[in-house]
């Protein structure tokens, strides 16, 4: 349809009265790839001093991204600068949003206490449309280290010091007794010194690790003296057995590894109560550890038994084809992980233990119904998580108007808003030179309605006041 609007133009531009009479109003039709047809009238220009153009308050968008791994992302604060400033916190699965902000450059810069960021931040630039792909962060945990030295080099030498704690390590102090951890979190940890023939003071020490590494956690070594004697047993059946881990810890500290019939020694220990515990990747043990005395003789049979932890798996069909195949399903919640789905759709978690997890589709140019699903593990496989992947339509709005008839007239700015009658923006990047009478807005949403109005520019850069009456258009 067409509407044709006349009459003078009042307000600042129609104060010239010289200029009054070649006042011409344009006809602005909206053609779109939707079925309804919209037009409208466009203010004319007038040229001359003391025009002041109109003013058009800023339409806002929104910056998204995610943050990876969920630990790194879960509670990350996201802070924008430049344009404007403001921050975000990211989800439990690391997304974030920023809404509110004008066109114009923003640098995004992530923080989480205890992490660092790959990359430290990243500059996005905002022009007419929310930028919601390629802002993605990777979240790497700070570590830091504990070191000291064995004294005098006799006894520090050569000597086997544990960390136990909020980690568990073991590393053997170098030609000088010096020993460190390397790559440990912020935590409360115990360092406990052994060496055959030796005593240490003191025995243990605690060091708290909070955003630095810690060092001089130092022990002096002292020659045994009187017998010696050893504990001793083992751990069956052989497939947990064997190969496992047993920690020595009380009047002294020691690890060792079992041999393939899940048999352990810790020789050369003085008189005292130990603590022995076992410990392999897969398997809980019953008891999960001993006390064990010394008092002038070896202990022998402490025993454990190795019971192999059950996994269960997470499975599911992601239809139709054409959308499931090749999609990337992440895991999160109790464990991480992330699969592609096969050619026909199908995905699998396997080795899981007990628990909530969460599993979420993604493939480009598609969205998920629904879009996650929440699962939980209790002692049995999950099937059936299955999703429906369905084509994202992207929409155009196709702008035509009628040429002004005022002689002064270069070209033509269209402007847009979400909401009727006001936050009007403008959509294109440089003036729609005269006579290009169209403009194809594709930076249009999904599921949103659009308002439109025009202007007219003359060779000054005078600007004409908005077009009434706007044009709708509704995006499906």
């Amino acid at each position: 349809m067409s509407v044709e609007q006349n009459g003078n133009l009042n307000g600042a531009l129609g104060k010239l009265p010289a200029l009054t009479s070649r006042l011409r109003r344009a006809i602005l039709c909206l053609g779109m790839v939707l079925p309804t047809l919209l037009a409208w009238g466009c203010s004319g220009i007038v040229s001359g001093q003391n025009t002041t153009p109109s003013q058009a308050p800023p339409q806002t968008f929104s910056i998204s991204g995610t943050i990876t791994p969920v630990t790194g992302g879960n509670g990350a604060t996201v802070t924008i600068t430049g344009a404007a400033n403001a921050t975000g916190t990211a989800n439990s699965s690391g997304n974030f949003t920023v809404s509110g902000l004008a066109n114009g450059t923003y640098t995004i810069t992530p923080s989480h206490a205890g992490y660092s960021f790959s990359p430290s931040s990243m500059n996005v630039t905002i022009s007419n449309a929310s930028v919601t792909t390629g802002i993605s962060f990777s979240a790497t945990a700070l570590t830091f280290g504990i070191s000291g030295t064995l004294s005098p080099v006799v006894g520090g030498s050569g000597a086997t010091v544990t960390l136990s704690g909020a980690a568990s390590a073991t590393t053997t102090a170098d030609g000088a007794g010096n020993y460190s951890f390397p790559g440990l979190a912020n935590g409360t940890y115990t360092v406990t010194p052994s060496h055959t023939g030796y005593t240490f003071n003191p025995s243990s020490k605690t060091a708290t690790v909070n955003g630095a590494s810690v060092a001089g956690i130092n022990f002096t070594a002292t020659p045994q003296v009187g017998p010696t004697f050893s504990i001793s047993g083992t751990i069956s059946p052989i497939a947990g057995g064997s190969g496992a881990t047993v920690t020595l810890s009380g009047a002294a500290a020691a690890t060792t590894i079992t041999d393939s019939a899940g048999n352990y020694t810790f020789a050369s220990l003085s008189n005292g109560t130990y603590a022995v515990t076992p410990s392999h990747t897969g398997y809980t043990f019953n008891p999960s550890v001993q006390t064990a005395t010394v008092n002038g003789a070896n202990v022998t049979a402490v025993n454990f038994t190795a019971q192999s932890i059950p996994t269960f798996s997470i499975s599911g069909t992601i239809s139709p084809i054409t959308g499931g195949s090749g999609s990337t399903v992440t895991l999160s919640g109790a464990a991480a992980a992330t699969t592609v789905a096969n050619s026909s759709g199908n995905y699998i978690f396997a080795g899981l233990a007990s628990g909530s997890y969460t599993v979420t589709p993604a493939n480009t140019g598609y969205t998920f119904t629904p879009a996650n699903q929440s699962v939980t593990i209790s002692t049995a496989n999950v099937g059936s998580i299955n999703f429906t992947a369905v084509p994202q339509v992207t929409h155009t709005v196709a702008l035509t108007w009628i040429a002004s008839t005022t002689l002064t007239v270069t070209g033509y700015n269209v402007y847009r808003s979400t909401v009727s009658g006001t936050g009007y923006a403008k959509i294109n990047s440089s003036l729609i030179l005269a006579p290009l009478v169209s403009y194809t807005d594709t930076t249009v949403q999904n599921g949103t309605t659009y308002y439109y109005v025009a202007t007219a520019v003359d060779a000054s850069g005078s600007e004409s006041a908005y077009s009434t009456p706007q044009a709708q258009a509704i995006i499906p």
